[in-house]
């Protein structure tokens, strides 16, 4: 019997040890370069522009992907590949947008040019929700990530 309950407390020991380590993944993910970022979209196809013609994260007419989530840029990856579409990114991390938790600036958002092609994506595949407290339409995907019209282009919220 003492065996047994040396042998059972050691089992609950280390399962308390194993639970303790077994921590969900962000999934936003990590900080990427400008250089990084600007390799992985272009590798599919993903183009971007700026009215300044210039990627510095501190003057807002550039379109920066420094600090930019590797979530982020997963999530554009996946709506590129998913819709078959051309996607343009016209903002990023660059100052200039709003703030908060879930901003551009913080890694968790990207502007991308309003086509034909991914707005009949958007709209088609993802549940249509409450327009914005500033009144703009969006739309929500499976994995939660929110899509709002705002009216010359499309801003993407990837959580």
């Amino acid at each position: 019997m003492r065996v047994l309950l040396k042998w059972l407390g050691t089992m609950v020991v280390g399962m308390a040890a194993t639970v303790a380590v077994a921590v969900p993944a962000n999934a936003s993910g990590y900080k990427m370069t400008h250089s990084e970022a600007a390799s992985s979209l272009r590798s599919v196809g993903i183009t971007w522009s700026s009215s300044g013609n210039c990627s510095d994260r501190y003057n807002s007419t550039c379109t920066s992907f420094s600090q930019i989530n590797s979530g982020t840029v997963n999530g554009v990856k996946t709506l590129k590949t998913a819709s078959g579409c051309a996607v343009n990114i016209t903002g990023g991390t660059e100052v200039g947008h709003a703030s908060g938790t879930y901003s551009h600036w913080n890694g968790y958002k990207v502007d991308i040019s309003k086509y034909t092609c991914v707005g009949n994506y958007i709209r088609n595949s993802f549940t249509r929700i409450a327009n914005r407290g500033d009144g703009y339409a969006q739309w929500r995907s499976a994995a939660g990530n929110i899509y709002c019209d705002e009216g010359n282009h499309w801003d993407i919220l990837y959580y």
